[in-house]
């Protein structure tokens, strides 16, 4: 008897019994089938450093906007100057007074933006010059239906500078806006570097606070001042141009462009990225102090030279800023940079921020103490200490303590090395250090440092240096080298 027949003549309760067996084995085969795959998925997917399927998983968690061909194709190129698209704002009445800051790092036909007005510009502005950023009339604010309500017009019309910026549709590539004044000096090539280490296509708000502790508290501690400029990813920009509205009527009682912008950006769970490169410089009179103690990171941007004295002596406002764009033209990663070495000799310390000063100290200071700024500034607002935002030192007249301080005078280069040069400021008058030696660095009027022509300097890494001097010289000569391992720039 064949099976086929044997199954016809089943009863039908075996035929019921059969059929439920027969299901639950094929529930059971396709449940181990399934896991078995399950399980080898997951092994592939965590044990393959190669494999980037995770992010496949994570995109179902990651709150993120939709790329555009555009802007946001993630490719393993390099940041460049391209991607960048500057969003520079200001006013008829001010340019003509400001324009030279911008100028003075502006590259004609290579850097992207433009700088936006109130109006139009008037006759004495015009013909608009080539060497200045394009320039663009913003919207009439006025028919938005939130104008009455704004407490501040002005610094609502800057803001929407990026929605302005965003609707001219010339974004091809653009993976960052950046965000600034009509006084702010920047450092391209820097802030390319910087921008690089993060990933464009994700929700990116860079930037940081005011030296000004009384200025964080009045606005807010997490709020990226437009003046110092802040950078926002491109995808980050997307999201926020189509609810740009929505969030002025949200916020109309807000004084600033840059509250709202870090308001606007909170709404949307981004956060500020604090990078100690951008310089807001909400302080007054002589910044010496602060420009010879730089953090160890890129200089990025300064800004309010309207607002403090020359940061040269012998030259006006204007002069300055070109002086020391000249020095970031043969190496802008060094700009500001501080570097510390002995002549144990004398029991001298020397500090030079490249590019700007060099400072020489009777005694021997470890860096803890040098990377304090001299505080030869005064608060943007009177208050009660504490008053900045770092670590200050006073002012000494202690011949130990009071350095003899120089100034960049030129730069060239040499074959592999840049040599700067540094000519003393004024007499120091004061007597010699007697606690060490009453060596005197009196006979010093110029102090020439030497750096290496090739390649950048890295990022994060401080570098030490090397004294060369004969007693009673009018010249040093500093140096600057990789530290060795272990190198201790104290006692």
């Amino acid at each position: 008897m064949s099976s086929s027949t044997a199954a016809i003549n089943f009863s039908p309760i075996q035929q019921k019994l059969l059929h439920h067996a027969s299901l639950g084995i094929f529930c059971k085969s396709t449940a181990i089938i399934s896991s078995l795959v399950l399980f080898l998925f997951y092994t592939l997917l965590y044990n393959n450093p190669y494999n980037h399927s995770s992010h496949l998983l994570m995109s179902f968690v990651e709150h993120k906007s939709p790329a555009t061909a555009t802007s946001l194709d993630i490719t393993n190129s390099p940041t460049n100057i391209s991607h960048i698209m500057f969003v520079l704002v200001g006013c008829n009445r001010t340019w003509k007074y400001k324009r030279s800051y911008i100028e003075a790092w502006w590259r004609e036909n290579i850097t992207r933006g433009n700088i936006w007005l109130d109006e139009p510009p008037t006759e004495d502005l015009l013909p608009w010059p080539s060497m200045s950023p394009p320039f663009q009339v913003n919207e009439d604010i006025t028919k938005l239906k939130v104008y009455p309500k704004l407490v501040n017009p002005v610094m609502v019309r800057i803001y929407r500078s990026i929605l302005d910026t965003f609707r001219l549709g010339e974004n091809k590539d653009v993976r960052w806006y950046v965000i600034a004044d009509d006084d702010t000096l920047v450092f391209v090539d820097n802030l390319i570097e910087v921008l690089g280490k993060y990933d464009h296509s994700k929700y990116h708000y860079i930037g940081t606070n005011s030296e000004s502790i009384k200025s964080n508290y009045d606005f807010s501690f997490e709020m990226g001042y437009g003046g110092a400029g802040y950078a926002l990813s491109y995808a980050l920009v997307e999201e926020l141009v189509s609810k740009k509205d929505g969030c002025i009527e949200r916020y109309p009682h807000l004084w600033a462009s840059d509250h709202l912008s870090y308001s606007c950006s909170a709404d949307l769970g981004v956060d500020l990225t604090i990078e100690k490169g951008f310089h807001q410089i909400d302080l007054r009179g002589d910044i010496s102090g602060l420009l010879s103690s730089h953090p160890n990171s890129p200089l990025l941007t300064l800004h309010h030279f309207d607002e403090v004295e020359p940061i040269f002596p012998s030259k006006d406002r204007s002069e300055s800023v070109k002086h020391l764009m000249k020095a970031a033209k043969f190496d802008q990663s060094r700009v500001l940079q501080q570097t510390i070495c002995y002549h144990r000799q004398s029991n001298w310390t020397f500090s030079i921020s490249w590019g700007y000063s060099a400072h020489v100290y009777e005694s021997i200071f470890p860096r803890s103490i040098l990377r304090r700024p001299l505080e030869t500034f005064m608060p943007w607002k009177k208050g009660r200490p504490p008053l900045h935002m770092f670590n200050t030192r006073w002012p000494s007249s202690d011949p130990c303590e009071a350095p003899h301080v120089f100034f960049l005078e030129n730069v060239d280069q040499s074959s592999d090395r840049v040599v700067s040069v540094y000519t003393r400021k004024s007499a120091r008058n004061v007597g010699a250090c007697s606690l060490n030696g009453n060596h005197s660095a009196d006979p010093i009027s110029r102090i020439q440092v030497s750096s290496p022509a090739i390649g950048r300097k890295e990022a994060g890494r401080i570098e030490c240096c090397d004294v060369e001097y004969e007693s009673g010289k009018e010249v040093a000569r500093v140096k600057l080298r990789a530290c060795m391992k272990g190198e201790m720039l104290a006692y």
